[in-house]
């Protein structure tokens, strides 16, 4: 620890007596200055053990007196020598009393202790501070190494916490907790994904200090830094302490950035491995040779082949930009704090999910299109606020299937995709296509366009008031051309019913014992229903 004023007064060769200010002894001195100056305070930065002998001072007017002390404890100072026997043979009461009145350390400097051996002394005692701290703080280094290689970032973060006599915790890209020493400061580090994904939107390397009593770690000071080289942090690092870190407290934090970026930076030359081994076990699934799939894929992404998976396939909204990565960091994100396996590969704008069926990297993705349909914060184990990157995006979803199946999971997932965007949805799962109904699917302008053209005549002919044909026909087909009840539903005779329908041909030129125009009838009247 830097030396203090209580420090100097145990210093046998110094022999220096306090003579107010007891109580404050235990504040740290940054320098030692000589200065006769009447107002030296322009020169002090703070911290300091200002020594004087009053050669220009009028120590014995307590006015004067009051007003000097006033303004070097207002400075910073954290004490005042004063050498006896120079210019006083003793210290002016002026200047004790005003020493007392204002709470600032006092000391007696004998005749025989030159100031040059206090200031020796601080120098020399700040030299051993600052040497134990660069020797803790390469010694620090070394363990931390070595937990890194031993234990991964796990172990890494339990030597930082002893460090810092406090606690660490790891975020990954999507502001989520991924790792926290000791095990209770998991729940304190997750109250700050907001300051991490603030963090995040700042180019890296980039840091943020949150502290105080309004702190959300329940008042300790948090150091957040991003971890990684990248424009976009690929992770972050939370150091909670009590108090400031100390020179050692710091070259051990430094360190651990430092190491966490080499782990995060290997980690992502293997990530962009894995995807490229991802592509190709993908191109296989999809040209029917799951065998061969099954052989590349190997331990990586044998797991996700040997149970039923989804295909989920997501672009742009609107087309022509990059793929949706928030999307993607979503769905890695939560199969990495689940433990399973997730191929993740980019087709140009289009991005291709192969997740496990009832995953969790299918549940961030349903949860987190969920959240952005209904206007929500995205859900924590979506991504975080990664969605808060500002992508749009639309995603279909296909039925559950397996490796031979996956050209036709493919197939179903693009259709889905398809409906997503027509229908302005950020995602849509196939089998609820196929399990609802087909008359959302008519709400397209093409599809209404072409009902208008088709029923314009009849509905120009019912504008005359020279009957009711558009309702005649909607009657009569929910009855599936059964006169007696059709008739009676518009509570009119079947001959008049019979009447109409004739009309209805003759004004649209096609018979309505046709299957074909009877469907494109019902089709544009369900069409046009709104």
């Amino acid at each position: 620890m830097p030396p203090t004023l209580a420090s100097l007064v145990h210093h046998s060769a110094l022999k220096l007596t306090v003579r107010a200010g007891q109580d404050r002894l235990d504040a740290p001195v940054r320098w030692a200055h000589a200065s006769e100056l009447a107002d030296p305070v322009p020169y002090m930065e703070g911290g300091e053990l200002l020594l004087i002998t009053a050669l220009k001072l009028d120590a014995e007017d307590p006015e004067a007196m009051r007003r000097y002390v006033k303004r070097l404890a207002g400075a910073g100072v954290v004490g005042l020598g004063f050498a006896v026997g120079v210019h006083y043979e003793d210290i002016p009461a002026a200047l004790l009393h005003a020493a007392e009145a204002e709470g600032l350390p006092l000391l007696e400097v004998p005749r025989r202790t030159p100031f040059l051996a206090i200031s020796k002394a601080v120098s020399a005692a700040i030299a051993a501070d600052q040497y134990r701290a660069v020797t803790a703080g390469f010694a620090a280094q070394r363990e931390l190494t070595r937990k890194a290689l031993a234990d991964g970032p796990e172990g890494l973060l339990d030597v930082l916490a002893a460090q810092v006599d406090g606690w660490a915790a790891l975020y990954d890209a999507s502001g989520a907790v991924v790792a926290a020493a000791p095990e209770w400061a998991g729940r304190r580090a997750a109250r700050l994904t907001a300051d991490v994904t603030r963090l995040r939107e700042r180019p890296a390397p980039a840091s943020a200090v949150v502290g105080g009593a309004d702190s959300p770690a329940d008042g300790d000071r948090v150091e957040l830094h991003s971890i990684g080289t990248s424009r976009k942090a690929r992770a972050a690092l939370a150091v909670g302490t009590a108090a400031a870190l100390g020179t050692a407290e710091r070259y051990a934090l430094h360190s651990a950035v430092a190491l966490l970026t080499l782990t995060t930076e290997r980690s992502r030359s293997l990530h962009a491995a894995e995807q490229r081994i991802g592509a190709a076990v993908l191109g296989m699934l999809l040209a029917g040779e799951p065998d061969h799939a099954r052989t590349v894929a190997g331990d990586l992404y044998g797991a996700l082949l040997d149970a039923p998976f989804r295909m989920i396939l997501a672009e742009p909204v609107p087309a022509g930009g990059e793929p949706p990565a928030s999307l993607a960091e979503a769905v890695e994100s939560a199969a990495a704090r689940a433990g399973e396996a997730v191929l993740v590969v980019t087709q140009g704008e289009r991005l291709v999910v192969l997740a496990a069926d009832g995953g969790a990297a299918v549940a961030a993705c349903t949860e987190y299109a969920a959240a952005l349909e209904a206007g929500r914060p995205v859900p924590e184990a979506a991504g975080g606020a990664a969605g808060g990157d500002g992508d749009a995006w639309a995603a279909g979803l296909s039925a559950p299937s397996g490796p031979i199946g996956a050209s036709a999971a493919y197939t179903q997932a693009e259709q889905a995709l398809s409906v997503a965007r027509r229908r302005g949805r950020v995602c849509v799962e196939h089998e609820r296509l196929a399990a609802g109904s087909v008359l959302p699917l008519l709400a397209d302008d093409a599809v209404r366009a072409f009902a208008d053209g088709l029923l314009r005549a009849l509905r120009d002919h019912d504008a005359t008031g020279r009957g009711d044909l558009v309702a005649s026909l909607r009657a009569w087909l929910s009855r599936h051309g059964q006169w007696d009840a059709a008739a009676a539903d518009l509570g009119v005779h079947r001959h008049t019913l019979r009447y109409r329908m004739r009309r209805v041909e003759e004004i649209l030129g096609r018979s309505l014992d046709d299957p074909d125009v009877r469907m494109e009838l019902w089709l544009a009247l369900k069409a046009t229903a709104s």
